[in-house]
């Protein structure tokens, strides 16, 4: 089913130059190199293996090749055992690391917004095309109002934008969630943030389009994630007389926790998460009770509502790894996808960084296993699919794909 809804209306005019321009370094070497760099501890790691394997996919689609330009592929991890997540440092190694290296053609990642602040000023130094198959926070690409603090100029210190990615951004999904709350009658909402650039941000952008729902925000609250318990949160949220609650993050950061916590103060409330948390170290951490009243979106919809060609992506998929995949690994695919098909459109400069760059940036009415879409100016694709799951014995189950409008 497909529901049409009104986008949120927020600050996102554009920051910065376009990424159009002449020269650019070629990468050197008989076989270019594609660096991937996600989470591989931690919560997220089941996640990040099926976003690989999906980039792997579509690699060895192409032929492991790009025009005349061969390719092979290096994962990196950007978190940390003492971290249990991304790691800032380790995020700064990654980047620092395909800078360095004159092979590199493209960088893939990184999964958590919050990297990605790290990552894209490295890489936009040094003129390299980067794809994230999962990031969502607005402020990486667009102006996010007041709090964005130079955002997203910050990012680019060259001037010209070398970042994009092939999911809808957080002011996409903050209607997508405000309108499912309207939907099931949500009066007063308490939200709550991990402090992180994508947490803070989703939880900005569901705030606003909230209330533009006639729906009633008490409170927008930075936790801990290291916290043993939020049951003092959850009493004061209770105490607040919030009759649905949303929680800003990544599974990372305690939001299984926070749930548990929250769920037995209030036996009676709604849950509302955002693609952070749509995977199953979370979905099969939280009780059965929480469980019933968890209402998530996450930018993967219904396989039917895909077309073939993404119908048959999570049929490959798991016809060779046995499972269905996770959520963001058919964005990996797409990610890998758009940056081949780049290069191949350069032509005899598939080895010229800038005129990849230039061609990820040129891309319009592009068919993809997703569906149609182009990249605008900021690196934004124009997607605006998401999905409304649920969770039943502890697995996302798909309730139905909602397509947002943008005003």
């Amino acid at each position: 089913m497909v529901v049409c809804i009104p986008a949120l209306a927020v600050g996102v005019s554009a920051c910065g130059s376009s990424s159009s321009g002449g020269g650019g370094t070629t990468a050197k070497g008989k076989t270019l190199t594609i660096y991937s760099s996600l989470p591989l501890q931690g919560t997220s790691r089941l996640q990040s293996l099926d976003v690989i394997k999906g980039e792997q996919l579509a690699l060895a689609a192409a032929g492991n090749a790009a025009g005349k330009c061969k390719l092979t592929y290096t994962s990196l991890d950007d978190s940390t055992a003492a971290a249990g997540t991304w790691d800032p440092g380790q995020t700064s190694s990654n980047a620092r690391k395909a800078a360095q290296d004159p092979s590199t053609i493209g960088y893939l990642g990184e999964f958590n917004s919050g990297a990605s602040a790290v990552s894209i000023p490295i890489l936009n130094q040094a003129g390299i095309q980067q794809i994230s198959p999962s990031n969502t926070a607005l402020e990486l690409t667009k102006n996010p109002g007041p709090a964005g603090k130079g955002a997203p100029g910050k990012y680019y210190p060259t001037g010209k934008r070398t970042y994009a990615r092939v999911v809808p951004a957080d002011h996409i999904q903050g209607a997508a969630q405000a309108d499912w709350m309207k939907q099931l009658g949500v009066k007063k909402l308490y939200i709550v943030n991990d402090k992180q650039v994508y947490g803070s941000g989703v939880a900005t952008t569901t705030a606003a389009a909230a209330k533009l729902h006639g729906i009633q925000v008490l409170g927008n609250d930075g936790i801990d994630p290291k916290a043993p318990n939020y049951r003092s949160l959850a009493a004061k949220i209770k105490a607040s007389g919030a009759d649905a609650v949303f929680f800003g993050g990544i599974v990372d950061n305690n939001g299984a926790q926070f749930f548990k916590d929250v769920g037995a103060a209030m036996p009676t409330a709604k849950f509302f998460g955002p693609d952070g948390l749509a995977t199953a170290t979370f979905t099969k951490a939280i009780p059965p009770d929480v469980q019933k009243r968890m209402y998530l979106t996450v930018a993967t919809i219904n396989p039917k509502d895909y077309p073939p060609e993404g119908q048959k992506f999570f049929k490959d998929f798991k016809a060779k790894y046995g499972k269905t995949p996770e959520p963001y690994a058919i964005y990996g695919y797409e990610a890998m996808g758009l940056l081949i098909d780049a290069m191949k459109r350069a032509g005899a400069d598939c080895a010229n960084r800038q005129k990849v760059i230039d061609q990820v940036f040129a891309t319009k009415g592009r068919k993809s296993l997703l569906g149609t879409y182009s990249i605008d100016k900021d690196g934004d694709s124009t997607i605006n699919d998401f999905g409304r799951y649920t969770v039943r014995n502890g697995n996302l189950t798909n309730l139905q794909s909602v397509k947002v409008l943008k005003d």
